[in-house]
């Protein structure tokens, strides 16, 4: 089995082995993955903190030992906590990335990779935030415009926003909505529900296609055309700005 990490602060995973596939997620530096199939350009993989799968072109990660790949799996991870910022290797050349990448091996401004060292001094985020800590960073991403498989506060989805914010306050949800929704405890109404709790809604199929993080007094915040605050009530998510209903909820889920 070969193994990688991702060594650039925002790589594309494809649907299919092609620049013009569809964009299913992303990859954030510092993440690793096993390689499930390696061709010429192209490499299947699956994350090994959600083992989502697809597509990354060969050029954008470096192969690492299983050692190391047991080694990530394992540590107390350390994340990055501005929204943009750089490091720096030994060199001094720099490489931007954006909230939530992985620093591997923090230690005093100092993580690596392999035989390679570098320095990063800004915000950090590291082990179990508090439940009201995710109201907090949810609204880091506040307006950024939506993008169909994005996990950044440059373009995100709604269950990538999800995923992001409970992500940075030490929690772990699934990739996509449909399988977020498996996890966790049912509540029967929204009235039983805490800031930080999800909702999730379906379409006409029944499928469960959206998720948002439910705030105080009945709002919610989700991606949907951008990140945005709206209100939730029993048949779903009132669209403030087209006074309309946009979603047809389906369940709530307390995830902490």
């Amino acid at each position: 089995m070969l193994y990688g990490i991702c060594n650039l602060s925002i790589v594309p995973l494809r649907l299919e082995a092609s620049d013009t596939s569809e964009m299913v997620s992303q990859l954030l530096f510092g993440e690793h993955f096993e390689v499930l199939e390696q061709h010429a350009k192209w490499s299947r993989i699956k994350l090994q903190y959600d083992n989502y799968e697809g597509y990354i072109d060969n050029k954008q990660f470096v192969e690492i030992s299983e050692d190391m790949f047991l080694k990530l799996s394992n540590e107390h991870k350390t994340l990055s906590g501005e929204i943009l910022d750089f490091f720096s290797d030994s060199k001094n050349n720099l490489t931007t990335i954006p909230i939530g990448c992985h620093l591997p091996f923090y230690n005093k401004e100092h993580f690596v990779i392999g035989s390679h060292s570098y320095s990063y001094d800004g915000i950090t985020y590291s082990g179990k935030l508090s439940k009201e800590e995710i109201i907090n960073k949810a609204f880091l991403f506040l307006n950024t415009p939506y993008l169909w498989g994005g996990r950044t506060p440059f373009g995100i989805d709604c269950s990538g926003f999800t995923q992001m914010v409970y992500k940075l306050c030490g929690y772990h949800l699934q990739r996509d909505a449909k399988d977020q929704a498996t996890q966790g405890e049912v509540l029967s109404f929204i009235e039983e529900s805490e800031p930080g709790d999800l909702a999730f809604f379906d379409n006409d199929e029944g499928i469960i296609t959206h998720v948002g993080i439910i705030m105080k007094d009945y709002y919610i915040i989700h991606a949907h055309g951008k990140v945005r605050i709206d209100l939730l009530d029993h048949s779903g998510i009132y669209n403030l700005d087209t006074k309309k209903h946009t979603h047809k909820l389906r369940v709530i889920k307390k995830i902490i």
